[in-house]
């Protein structure tokens, strides 16, 4: 192969072989479906807040966001991290106690228990393409970081990247996906602060002054209409309102008062740490113009400004921020499926035929992101996409289920659908200027047209305590 072993590629492969055998040793502890897919509900602060901020935090802040800030000046960040933070702290302050108390297993699992299985069945139809945008997004990114670090094609790099995820989610579940984002989310801080600073110190941050005009307007100019401005933060804001990832973490916490702390923290830091690649994204516009590859201006920063020893660190943080994204999404796609759609055709089956069959999901569904993650010519496109199909159905859906009595089943489908029609017809066949707030408005539309019209049963939610 090209490029050789060099010492960067010999540390970021030990760094993987370590996070592997850790996922290895926290797994032996798995015994049952609840064990693999909420780490047994038991969660506390510091682990429950990790594993949110380091799920979320993946390759679109840190190769995505950076690349996006690097093309169009700080507008290419309002989504991220500026957008999905907000988007955290109010799925904490909204959503985590009352998801909590619901004992859930999946997302999906709230839509059988406020609707019926037709719905939860339609609800996980849209919500696995959503977490494979999301896988997807990050194995392309996990090989770009190894094209830098070995000098290999990203063809070959890519496929590596999405043999080592499948086999590194495969292994755990929550649990042992927890323990690692605590050290992933410690290497990811420690990575990123040790770029920033050596930039800074190098070039000093005042170089932000030579930027052209508008690079700093997080709105994108002042010639964009609201409706635009809306667009671009609805999707990250609204999109990833109850995005599974993040609610499986918030059901996983022993406690009601912990998910809710620990999401909004982790969104807190998500902002903090954020911050942090979009100026590097900023200042390479200034220290390496006219990139081919905009997403990769963090790795050629690091590999120009930090020692060896420093780069391995921030090549392994990069590493850590794909690993805690990528397994997240994947197992959230097979828990889905797994629990919503298959086991209910085994009845009686056991623990170990449970966990089974969401490991072979993570299997199936690893292999599918992989095939995508060469169909995207960006990781920020794939997580655009991620945030958009069909989530503004998802939304609206439980929202009006969680916080309403109104509306039933036919209600929840008629949304659903309107939602993903919209979304699909409005951005890829007509090529609408909104086609997210027009799918919100479609989803909204249908839930509260049907509702009105048709006399459905309600199920009341019994919260458990």
């Amino acid at each position: 192969m090209p490029g050789g072993m060099n010492p960067l590629l010999l540390g970021l492969t030990a760094y993987i072989l370590a996070q592997l055998a850790l996922g290895v040793w926290v797994s032996r502890r798995v015994a049952t479906e609840e064990d693999y897919l909420v780490a047994g509900r038991s969660l506390g602060p510091v682990l429950a807040t990790f594993t949110v901020f380091a799920t979320w935090f993946g390759a679109e802040t840190c190769i995505g966001a950076a690349g996006a800030v690097y093309e169009r000046g700080l507008a290419g960040g309002s989504a991220d991290p500026f957008g999905y933070a907000l988007c955290i702290i109010l799925t904490g302050l909204l959503f985590a106690v009352p998801l909590w108390r619901l004992k859930l297993t999946t997302l999906a699992d709230l839509f059988r228990i406020r609707f019926d299985p037709a719905v939860e069945r339609l609800a996980v139809a849209l919500l696995v393409p959503t977490s494979l945008f999301w896988a997807a997004a990050q194995v392309r990114a996990f090989g770009q970081v190894l094209s830098v670090a070995s000098g290999w094609d990203v063809t070959i790099t890519i496929t590596i990247a999405a043999a080592v995820v499948i086999v590194y989610t495969t292994l755990g579940g929550l649990l042992a996906d927890a323990w690692t984002d605590l050290v992933q989310g410690i290497a990811l801080i420690a990575g990123l602060a040790a770029l920033f600073v050596a930039v800074g110190r190098a070039e000093g941050l005042d170089l932000l002054g030579a930027l052209g005009p508008g690079r700093l307007d997080l709105f994108g100019g002042e010639g964009r209409s609201l409706l635009a401005v809306a667009e671009d933060w609805a999707v990250p804001v609204v999109g990833s309102l109850v995005a599974a990832e993040v609610v499986t973490r918030m059901i996983a916490a022993r406690s009601a008062r912990i998910a809710r702390r620990a999401t909004v923290t982790a969104g807190v830091c998500y902002l903090l740490i954020g911050l942090m690649p979009v100026a590097l994204g900023l200042l390479g516009a200034v220290l390496a113009p006219g990139l081919d590859q905009p997403e990769q201006i963090l790795p050629l920063l690091a590999e120009r400004y930090l020692p060896t020893f420093l780069f391995v660190v921030f090549a392994g943080a990069l590493v850590s921020a794909i690993l805690s994204t990528v397994d997240s999404a994947l197992l959230v796609a097979a828990g889905m499926v797994s629990h919503n759609v298959v086991l209910p055709l085994l009845p009686g089956a056991s623990e170990r035929t449970k966990v089974l069959v969401a490991r072979v999901g993570v299997v199936v569904f690893g292999v599918a992101a992989y095939a995508m993650a060469f169909r995207a010519e960006r990781v920020y496109d794939l997580v655009e996409e991620a945030s958009a199909f069909g989530s503004a159905g998802i939304v609206t859906v439980a929202v009006f289920g969680l916080f309403t009595r109104f509306g039933g089943p036919r209600s929840a489908v008629a949304a659903l659908l309107a939602g993903v029609v919209t979304w699909v017809v409005g951005a890829h066949v007509l090529e609408l200027p909104y086609p997210y707030l027009a799918s919100l408005a479609a989803a909204v539309g249908g839930y509260v047209t049907v509702g009105a019209l048709a006399d459905e049963p309600v199920a009341v939610l019994e919260p458990i305590a």
